[in-house]
């Protein structure tokens, strides 16, 4: 599967490694994925959706009812 946060929408992005001698060479920043588990309440269902950090505080702050509501209206299956 693609590592990008399903709810921020976070993926990997490119950089450099800069070695004591100044030498450059390409590497990749990955996001802080985990795969979760949630109960939903009002469809008394659990979902597992794949977030960063970022993404769980998301959840935290606005509700996961909500944030599922959002998800689903862009199309994602959940």
């Amino acid at each position: 599967m693609a590592r990008v946060c399903q709810v921020t929408g976070k993926k990997p992005i490119t950089g450099n490694s800069i070695s004591h001698s100044n030498i450059k060479t390409k590497r990749r920043f990955l996001p802080n994925l985990m795969t979760k588990r949630f109960f939903l309440a009002e469809e008394d269902t659990w979902i597992t959706l794949k977030l960063s950090a970022e993404g769980i505080r998301t959840i935290n702050k606005n509700g996961l009812y909500t944030v599922v509501k959002e998800l689903r209206a862009q199309g994602e299956k959940i």
